[in-house]
């Protein structure tokens, strides 16, 4: 039997307890809690952030994180797990609101709002870009204002802004995506387990495979997109944009490429339907294996 790929980045729908977190959070704000709309240059509102003695360095645990990764030591859990209690910065750009007119006809003053920055990754989907030291932020956008937020909360703002990927220091040595699973188990301050090796996960997607007969065996590896490449072209075990799973899927002999098609569109819509898969896989990649007899 030939072997197949397919690619799915299916889109989520926001879980209730997710967008009940997000309700509460009062949307879209700082590490005080205060929205970011209507801001102006001005005043209190000008500050670049508001944790004291913070000297703009990245948090020793996430810089710790990621040399294991480089070194093969650690893996992108980890990672993940050290952005806990990180502080990261968001960068903030000024953005021009309407001009009032003046008593004396003449235009007034021009007042300028504050409003996060969101990206577009390759594939299309929204990424909200943080930082985690200022001088990274400054590098890549010298005229954007550092706001200093925990990690979590940078994660619950990207979700209220629609981002599906929360990218750390773009443009740097090393880039790091947090995923859409990962950046809601961030959000919501829970563990993240990587979809590849969730033992939980395996044994939903198995149990909904059982309804299709040709399926003898299925396992999940990382997929290809889970790698990351660092600035000097180093190849990372973790931190990449996706797909991040890959689903092998052992078969009986004696389905032709129409049957295959039916089997695979059949799976995919069963998982589809299942809520642990759907926050817990980004995207996926599918594999098909002869079964062992």
């Amino acid at each position: 039997m030939a072997s197949n790929e397919s690619g799915t980045p299916p889109q989520r729908h926001l879980p209730g307890h997710i967008a009940a977190a997000l309700a509460g959070a009062g949307g879209p704000a700082d590490s005080a809690g205060q929205p970011w709309a209507g801001r102006s240059l001005a005043g209190d509102d000008a500050r670049i952030h508001n944790f004291e003695d913070d000297d703009g360095t990245a948090d020793a645990g996430y810089l710790t994180a990621v040399t294991a990764l480089r070194a093969g030591r650690g893996d992108e859990a980890a990672v993940v797990a050290s952005l806990a209690t990180a502080r990261v910065f968001i960068p903030i750009v000024a953005q021009l609101a309407e001009e009032a007119e003046g008593q004396d006809g003449l235009q007034a003053d021009k007042q300028a709002n504050m409003a996060l920055v969101t990206l577009k990754a390759a594939d299309g989907r929204t990424a909200m870009p943080a930082f985690t030291s200022a001088k990274a932020l400054a590098a890549w956008h010298p005229e954007a204002r550092p706001v200093a937020v925990y990690a979590a909360r940078a994660a619950l703002s990207a979700v209220s802004e629609g981002a599906e990927l929360l990218v750390l220091d773009p443009g740097a040595a090393v880039t790091f995506v947090v995923r859409r699973p990962a950046m809601w188990a961030l959000a919501q301050q829970h563990d993240w387990i990587p979809s590849y090796t969730d033992d939980v996960l395996a044994g939903e997607m198995r149990r909904a495979a059982a309804g299709f007969p040709a399926v003898r065996g299925l396992e999940l590896l990382p997929g290809r997109g889970v790698a990351a490449q660092t600035a000097d072209g180093s190849v990372l075990a973790g931190g990449g944009a996706g797909p991040e799973l890959q689903v092998v899927l052992y078969l009986a002999d004696g389905l032709d490429a129409a049957g295959v098609q039916q089997l695979v569109a059949g799976l995919q819509a069963e998982w589809s339907r299942n809520v642990l898969f759907g926050e817990r896989v980004d995207s996926m990649e599918i594999k098909l294996r002869r079964a062992v007899h």
